[in-house]
């Protein structure tokens, strides 16, 4: 591939290319250090991962795996993915293990003890074959690979392959490899060119698959992903009431121009199938992987980074179809999305990417957990009309998916609090990357960085920011050889006006990315100035939804105006924001002019008269705005992203 290099190291990393524009560090290279992100890593070490343990033996997803193993007959408890939740929170563990580094042994003690029991349950429960699925495949349960639309059998075995692969790269527990590579050359088996020549309903097994290849070197493993992409399509998969584009087997990869269908399979698909393009060269498959990338956020995705305007099929909508009080958004959307892009910026070394993994990080990660990281957002709504009540629940306790309009704290259908969990103790491995010339910082936050270039020099420094709060990103050099190296900032889309120094020497920088060749030495503080100001965003005129709106964004963070920050006796329904004033912001808050909107009550929502229907500003006010990652936890509430827009009469 063209600007393609070919490497053969192993970071302790998701995901490790053998070819591609950058080299991902290891979470051993790239470590946060508290901050807005370190603290959320924290939070999930401390109670997300505790909490998602607790759930699952009470729930008794891992006590499927006991009584699979027993060989007696049993009621499978949990959803056809089930499983899938188990390998996740055993990935999370690996990498929240191999974050720590030295001298963390203590500290994980009770987790990595955890760890363990998992791995022997589940080793305990696969089939002499290597098949290893909790709800098929035995005398009294329906036979293996017998649905494959809506079983996710190999869904769930490509997260299995995944958390070995991270299990392995921690050094954790060897048996769990044995059992992830005897898992594979089963599906090698079963579904290779002599085998079942069909696909799963839920993409998930391709990125499984070759990230096994880039760790073991087996090549069936990734000729096996390549199989799978290339078969997506073909229309293999018996039809379903939301038609073949939800699992999007209505037309080939390749053939492909925007992403469509259930928007978590199709961001897995994308993300495998650019594991693929990357191993194979495949230059054409990565062309088109960019451009429905590109055509997806340019007509499908909310202000936030969310995707997904459907709850019923959890799909994306037509273009710019995006209404902000149907938006699903789901958490586990934001989690592929950044998977998709990732992949795409390791590839191409593009920092449009970066941007887009910058949005979803602040807007629909930070989102999903509350404060105390034991009730979490399944779907990320933009408007909550009405204040939110209990949802319904099912028999274990466990609420219905997308039924709430508030945290919970698990869920029949539990993906996203464990895909949540994965991705916030592998946060560092997104934060920078290297090539042969130097070092590329792509996030911002407190960390540390200490890694061997390509030709054995090594480079060490320190982040130092505030980030989001503030805009000054201050990098120290610890160690550096003598020669010149290149360091590369990210300059945000956002951030007109940047600037960066070195010793004191500024320079504008244009979004995009800001380098600096020079023999640094121990002790050069570059400075990035980003200028973070709160500012309206208007939406593209045919997002008809929020056709007169504005929202507020103070550098990656979105706002909200959350009831609880209004006047006595104001609404959130009945709110108008003066756009002649700027919103005013610093560090702590953002605030805006809002009006209260007296509309006038009709016997009929409709009039051929305008006056009939305008609605009257009674008073005004300047409110706080409330970052929309944390919204809703003050109490019950209604909020609004979108605003209506409108002047003070």
């Amino acid at each position: 591939m063209t600007g393609i290099v070919e490497r053969h190291t192993s970071p302790v990393a998701p995901v490790v290319p053998r070819g591609g524009v950058f080299t991902p560090l290891g979470l051993d290279e790239s470590r946060l250090a508290g901050g807005f992100w370190g603290e959320r890593q924290e939070l999930n070490h401390d109670a997300i991962i505790p909490h998602a343990l607790h759930w699952l033996e009470r729930a008794g997803w891992v006590g499927n795996f006991d009584n699979a193993a027993s060989g007696r007959p049993y009621e499978h408890r949990g959803m056809e993915f089930a499983d899938s939740e188990i390998y996740k929170i055993i990935e999370a563990i690996s990498w929240d293990r191999a974050r720590t580094g030295p001298g963390g042994a203590d500290l994980h003690a009770e987790l990595d003890a955890a760890l363990d029991g998992l791995v022997d349950r589940l080793a305990a429960a696969q089939d002499a074959d290597g098949y290893l699925h909790t709800l098929f495949g035995r005398a009294w349960q329906r036979p293996r690979y017998s649905d494959l639309s809506w079983g996710h059998e190999l869904y769930c075995f490509g997260h299995l392959l995944q958390s070995a692969v991270a299990n392995a790269r921690a050094g954790a527990n060897a048996k769990y490899l044995q059992v992830a590579t005897a898992l594979a050359d089963h599906v090698c088996v079963m579904f290779g060119e002599n085998g079942l020549r069909t696909v799963c309903g839920h993409a998930e097994i391709e990125l499984g698959l070759v990230e096994l290849y880039r760790l073991t070197g087996v090549r069936r493993y990734l000729d096996q992903a390549a199989l799978f992409i290339d078969r997506r399509g073909a229309g293999t998969l018996p039809r379903i009431e939301y038609g073949s584009a939800y699992a999007q087997d209505d037309m080939p990869v390749r053939e492909a121009t925007v992403l469509r269908g259930h928007v978590v399979r199709a961001l897995y698909l994308s993300a495998g199938a650019t594991d693929v393009a990357v191993e194979t060269g495949d230059t054409e498959l990565l062309h088109v992987l960019e451009t429905q990338w590109a055509n997806t956020v340019a007509t499908r995705v909310y202000v936030t980074g969310g995707m997904g305007s459907h709850h019923n099929d959890e799909a994306f909508g037509l273009d710019y179809v995006l209404p902000p009080d149907r938006s699903y958004c789901e958490t586990c959307a934001g989690v592929a999305s950044i998977m998709f892009s990732w992949r795409l910026l390791l590839a191409t070394g593009k920092s449009r990417y970066a941007d887009l993994i910058e949005r979803t990080l602040y807007n629909v990660l930070a989102a999903s957990p509350a404060r105390d990281g034991r009730a979490f957002f399944y779907a990320n709504t933009l408007h909550q009309r009405s204040v939110s009540v209990p949802a319904p629940v099912n028999a274990d306790g466990l609420c219905l998916r997308g039924a709430s309009s508030r945290r919970e704290a698990w869920f029949e259908a539990s993906c996203c609090p464990t895909n949540l969990a994965r991705t916030l103790a592998s946060l560092g491995a997104l934060w920078a990357t290297k090539d042969a010339e130097g070092v590329q910082i792509h996030q911002y936050g407190g960390a540390s960085v200490d890694t061997v270039l390509a030709d054995g020099r090594r480079v060490s420094l320190d982040v130092e920011t505030e980030f989001p709060h503030a805009g000054t990103v201050r990098i120290t050099i610890r160690e550096s050889p003598g020669t010149p190296w290149t360091l590369s900032l990210r300059v945000p889309e956002w951030a007109e006006g940047a600037s960066v120094s070195v010793n004191g020497v500024a320079e504008e920088a244009a979004p995009g990315a800001a380098s600096v060749t020079r023999p640094f030495v121990a002790g050069d503080t570059i400075v990035l100035e980003l200028p973070i100001e709160a500012r309206f965003v208007f939406p593209h005129p045919r997002v008809d939804a929020v056709r007169g709106c504005v929202a507020v964004q103070r550098g990656p963070v979105v706002y909200a105006l959350e009831s609880v920050d209004l006047p006595h006796g104001w609404s959130t329904e009945a709110t108008v924001v003066d756009v002649s004033k700027p919103p005013m912001s610093d560090r702590d808050s953002v605030r805006v002019h809002l009006s209260s909107a007296d509309s006038p009550v009709r016997d009929f929502p409709y009039s051929v008269s305008a006056a009939d229907v305008t609605p009257h500003l009674t008073a005004s006010a300047e409110v706080p705005l409330t970052p929309y990652h944390d919204w809703a936890n003050r109490g019950p509430s209604t909020m609004r992203v979108w605003i209506p827009a409108g002047t003070a009469e």
